[in-house]
């Protein structure tokens, strides 16, 4: 029931969209806190005893508090994504942890820099070797997942997993933002994908215009 379980975060946050894409891929009842940029609440007492980092999102479920994306996601899925977005068999799910893993370690930290140089910064302050930089890692770590989608419809596989989830939230901004994108068929082809999960265009196909020229969010 929703009582039983919360999820805090703002929904323009693409760590706190994982979240909630996971949340209905799963068809879990949940309360959604608002907190974190307009919403504020994140260095209150209340807040700091349940994250003490003070970012989102945080998941409450009875006597477990938990924060870190992709930690939830993989609660999420090992406790009710059995017939789903988990996988029993340990060289199944190694390869799953090995993208949810890649995507943190080197997809996430280009495109996210790349998200921050092009919309989050005011124009008057863009740096442009910084956002070529950014875009110039994007679209390598974007190759890898093309040579990867080519014989498979899913990151790990023929199914959805949590590694989708992980990287899948990049797409809206990357396919939406004012940049140069190089063709790219196999990714492309997993975006469309994508869109035809109601979570998926529920969680993250949604505005990002509050943060355009947003530093301090």
């Amino acid at each position: 029931m929703a009582a039983e379980r919360t999820l805090w975060g703002r929904a323009s946050s693409a760590n706190v969209q994982k979240a909630l894409w996971a949340l209905d891929e799963l068809g879990l009842d949940f309360e959604h806190i608002l907190v974190g940029g307009a919403h504020g609440g994140l260095d209150t007492p209340e807040y700091l005893a349940l994250n003490p980092n003070g970012r989102v999102p945080t998941l409450r479920e009875a006597g477990l508090v938990l924060w870190e994306s992709h930690a939830i996601l993989r609660y999420l899925a090992a406790r009710y994504g059995q017939q789903s977005l988990w996988r029993a068999d340990p060289v199944e799910r190694a390869i799953v942890d090995q993208w949810t893993d890649w995507t943190a370690t080197t997809f996430q930290p280009a495109w996210l820099t790349l998200f921050w140089q092009k919309v989050r910064t005011p124009a008057a302050l863009h740096d442009a070797k910084a956002i070529a930089e950014s875009h110039a890692r994007t679209i390598s770590a974007l190759r890898i997942l093309d040579s990867t989608l080519i014989d498979r419809d899913y990151v790990a596989g023929d199914a959805l997993s949590y590694a989708d989830i992980a990287a899948g939230v990049a797409l809206y901004r990357w396919f939406t933002m004012d940049i140069d994108r190089p063709a790219m068929p196999a990714v492309e082809n997993w975006y469309r994908r994508l869109q035809l999960r109601p979570g998926f265009c529920k969680a993250v196909m949604v505005s990002y215009a509050e943060l355009v020229g947003r530093l301090a969010y």
